[in-house]
């Protein structure tokens, strides 16, 4: 006797075709590469987009489950073209079973704007700190955007495509002074090519 499979996984071209229905303009885009859905919209539909998702019944991602920064300055070897910051979003439906991808684009290269979603996902809180800290993506309506993982004071956004691998300045404690202070960098930035090792058999591996 045959058992019966039976998958609850929404397949990622049913989702693709629901959220152009739902969405209708609002989606730039919608594809799916991989396996994975993902949409891009504009920065001015972004925050009305994402409660859409959160709340309409076709859609209902009720999970917020990631939020980065990029940084598209040097993408494909220079040759990018469009917006340089952007927030990536990865958006959880459980009663579903489906995911998606959501990319939206800073309109300004030189103060990169977008709206928070805090008040749809309370996840997003430190994700969204996070961007700020590495990218210097601003989120208007974020209740306490602060740096997250660098030090207060630390300048500069060191995931940008264009920030010094030494940093801009160093810190040490001084004794005489009994504080940490801070200083410009001592060392001479250089860039250091690794060493590549290929042997057929390396590491005793056929």
């Amino acid at each position: 006797m045959s058992e019966t499979v039976i998958s609850y996984t929404t397949p990622p071209q049913s989702i693709a075709a629901s959220l152009s229905a739902l969405l209708g303009a609002r989606a730039q885009t919608i594809k799916v590469e991989r396996g994975e859905v993902t949409l891009e919209v504009a920065a001015a539909d972004y925050l009305a987009v994402m409660q859409t998702l959160r709340d309409a019944p076709e859609a209902r991602f009720e999970q917020l489950i990631d939020l980065c920064g990029m940084d598209y300055s040097t993408y494909g070897d220079g040759r990018w073209e469009g917006a340089r910051f952007a927030a990536v979003v990865h958006l959880l439906s459980v009663g579903l079973n489906q995911r998606l991808r959501v990319r939206v684009f800073c309109p300004e290269d030189d103060f990169p704007l977008l709206d928070s979603v805090t008040s749809l996902w309370s996840s997003a809180n430190w994700y969204e700190r996070e961007a700020f800290d590495l990218y210097g993506i601003v989120f208007q309506g974020h209740s306490d955007l602060r740096r997250l993982l660098t030090d207060y004071g630390f300048i500069g956004h060191p995931f940008r495509k264009d920030f010094p691998l030494s940093g801009h300045v160093e810190m040490r404690y001084d004794a005489e002074r009994q504080r940490v202070v801070y200083e410009p960098v001592t060392i001479e930035p250089r860039e250091v090519t690794p060493r590549v090792i290929r042997e057929d058999n390396y590491g005793g591996l056929h």
